[in-house]
């Protein structure tokens, strides 16, 4: 099964940085494959029918973060303060 996503990392990402939106397009497909790996297709309308077939929408409100065991994950729930501060930042 593939995932549609993207992920990025940043040295040094402290909870006091600022996030950064991610750049996704609509002709881009992202994908997170069997072994882990993590790719971006670009994307025609052809078969745009048998591509929405069997897909589910991301519910707004997600994280997606990897495991230290190097597994992705997803999380729906809050994962802001009420101050707007991530919850699971290093400190």
């Amino acid at each position: 099964m593939i995932v549609a996503l993207t992920t990025a990392s940043t040295p040094g990402f402290s909870e006091n940085a600022k996030p950064t939106p991610w750049v996704l397009s609509s002709d881009m497909g992202y994908a997170y494959d069997k072994e882990g790996k993590t790719f971006s297709y670009k994307m025609g309308t052809n078969n745009a029918g048998l591509l929405l077939k069997g897909a589910k929408k991301v519910p707004k409100g997600t994280l997606f973060f990897i495991g230290h065991n190097g597994q992705l994950y997803m999380r729906t729930g809050p994962y802001l303060e009420g101050d707007g501060k991530f919850m699971f930042g290093s400190e």
